[in-house]
């Protein structure tokens, strides 16, 4: 008996059977950027290379914070559920979620009465925060989707906005998006290779406020 299927299209579909079945662990290798929808690979244990399709109903978190496919990097370990494309090699992912080390998983953020102090609006075990050295409060002045310009005691501050910004109002998870001119807000950033102040963290609201 002659077999008219060749091996690779064989182990290609186990590979999406298999993806399809169960979550499957891999490292990202690459990812479409600046789209809503389009197309990531990920690098299985084996060193077999998996591709996904992924769109706007693609749930993506990291350490519980919604972010977006072409937020993720280049090397981190993801676990994703996927379910199959008719006559197709990709799978449809479903959920994507990078896999934190346990010693770098986030704290919540606690709520404080009156005016706190900023060091403790930012959990220091979160993994943003270790990189971050620097707090900054004022009043926004100018916002787009790339930096925050804050007035400051010092002058005018201007801080990167990253694709894993965290935003938190009163504590609650937020995004860019409600960040309007003339609001207070303390941040926690630091200095990038290229010795540009990014933040890490944005945060406000009515805990910002004294009582």
């Amino acid at each position: 008996m002659r077999w008219g299927v060749p091996i690779w299209m064989l182990c290609a579909a186990l590979l999406t059977a298999q993806s399809n079945s169960a979550p499957t662990r891999g490292v990202v290798l690459e990812r479409d950027t600046d789209t809503a929808k389009g197309e990531f690979s990920i690098r299985l244990d084996t060193y077999e290379v998996l591709r996904y399709r992924f769109d706007g109903g693609t749930r993506v978190e990291r350490d519980s914070y919604p972010i977006s496919v072409p937020a993720l990097r280049p090397g981190e370990q993801v676990e994703v559920q996927s379910d199959t494309i008719p006559n197709s090699l990709l799978g449809y992912a479903r959920a994507v979620r990078v896999i934190v080390p346990v010693m770098q998983h986030a704290q919540r953020v606690r709520r404080l009465p009156g005016i706190p102090d900023p060091q403790e609006l930012f959990a220091a075990s979160d993994p943003l925060f270790a990189r971050g050295d620097m707090s900054v409060s004022g009043i926004i002045a100018r916002v787009s989707s790339a930096r925050l310009v804050l007035r400051t005691r010092e002058g005018e501050r201007t801080i990167l906005l990253r694709d894993d910004t965290r935003y938190l109002d009163n504590g609650a998870v937020a995004t860019a998006a409600a960040l309007r001119p003339n609001m207070h807000v303390f941040v926690r950033a630091g200095r990038n290779l290229y010795d540009e102040v990014e933040g890490y963290q944005v945060v406000w609201g009515s805990i910002l406020e004294a009582k």
